[in-house]
């Protein structure tokens, strides 16, 4: 196959992928379609370069080469740019650098003082540095995420950006320069350069859409584990992670106790202040709870006003202190609201597994009467539930 074919073949595959992506866009989460729209634009940058190629020996040098190199600068920016979004990064000016420099140089050395191969190198040098930026961002970048499809994306930048640079070293040493020759010196090169650069594109693109995918999935998991209002664990979560550890403890794995928590006078913030103020009083509490926690501590929203926490205590005994550390720690600090402070405390019961516990709901239930007993005795208090 030669290249020119090669070229239309590509093109139509850019041109594909782009569409795919114009079609999906809207379905995408709104957090996801800035990027999804970046990376598109940028397969059609890449689409509209393998055009100018295909046709650069019935046009000026001087014109089709500056527009179909610059297209490439800016496509492999713009990949770069999506994998940033992606990740959260903000924008920065500095990253059009490179693509303007290069866009700059090209039109020097192609029309003002005609230099192959110094265009080749600028060209080259440009898109491996970007590419290599993008690698950058796919293996440091993501807040954890360890997906195939993210390692994959990474070591497509890196092969693609190691590719270019061999290419411009080989044109450089061989002293040749890019062509649709098939026949002559460097005709295995002229024809593995479009395939192998529209492996971002295509290739690329599918990796990229399974990142998307990947990304949306655990947001899905995280919702379907997570209080909505809070951001804690919520009681499905809860009891799974507390079953758990109540089994590793009857094992003689660790040690097991927990806090079931009232917000004190919750319903008066509710009726004095509205609905939307209670609201934010309960994620005040929530806060508090998460930033008081300690080693393996587990924070969940109960329900309601009501948390759980599954305390990290090397002995029972340490339970109660672990108790009052909560309870501390939302009594002192006021929650605020237009202006005005409302002091919010917290009574709490705490049970600590005992032999005659059959199941982590029948420490709860102990911990509902040490809760209720707190109450009774002036809230703003911490009690050990028998056993």
């Amino acid at each position: 196959m030669d290249p020119i074919t090669i070229f239309i073949v590509a093109t139509l595959m850019m041109l594909a992928n782009g569409a795919v992506l114009g079609f999906m866009h809207k379905d995408l989460p709104v957090s996801l379609q800035p990027c999804a729209e970046t990376w598109r634009i940028a397969t059609l940058l890449l689409a509209g370069s393998a055009v100018l190629y295909a046709v650069q020996y019935e046009l000026p040098l001087g014109l089709v080469s500056p527009m179909a190199n610059g297209m490439v600068m800016l496509g492999c920016t713009g990949y770069w740019r999506a994998l940033r979004q992606f990740d959260g990064v903000p924008d920065r000016w500095w990253m059009l650098l490179p693509a303007v420099a290069g866009i700059g140089g090209v039109v020097w050395f192609a029309g003002v003082r005609p230099d192959t191969p110094s265009r080749i190198l600028l060209l080259s040098g440009v898109v491996a540095f970007v590419l290599m930026a993008g690698t950058l961002q796919l293996v440091r970048g993501g807040t954890g995420e360890r997906a195939r499809s993210r390692r994959a994306l990474a070591g497509l930048f890196f092969l693609v950006g190691l590719f270019v640079a061999f290419r411009a070293a080989y044109f450089l040493v061989r002293r040749v320069g890019p062509s649709f020759d098939i026949t002559g010196e460097g005709a295995w090169i002229n024809a593995a350069s479009p395939l192998v650069t529209a492996l971002l594109p295509v290739v690329g693109t599918t990796a990229f859409l399974f990142m998307c995918s990947q990304r949306i999935g655990r947001q899905w998991e995280l919702a379907a584990a997570t209080d909505y209002l809070t951001g804690l664990a919520n009681r499905r979560t809860l009891l799974a992670e507390g079953a758990k550890r109540f089994a590793t403890a009857r094992q003689g794995g660790s040690r097991l106790a927990l806090a079931l928590i009232d917000v004190d006078h919750f319903k008066a913030i509710n009726d004095g202040h509205g609905h939307e103020v209670g609201d934010r009083a309960l994620q005040h509490v929530a806060g508090q709870l998460q930033a008081s926690a300690r080693g393996l501590d587990f924070v969940a929203r109960h329900g309601g006003e009501e948390f759980v926490v599954l305390l990290d205590v090397a002995q029972h005994g340490d339970a109660h202190a672990a108790g009052e550390r909560l309870r501390l720690a939302v009594a002192g600090t006021p929650f605020t609201t237009g202006g005005t402070s409302l002091p919010i405390t917290i009574s709490a019961g705490i049970a600590a597994q005992a032999d005659g516990d059959a199941s982590l709901d029948q420490m709860l239930r102990r911990a509902d009467d040490a809760l209720y007993a707190a109450k009774r005795r002036g809230r703003n208090r911490v009690e050990m539930a028998e056993g």
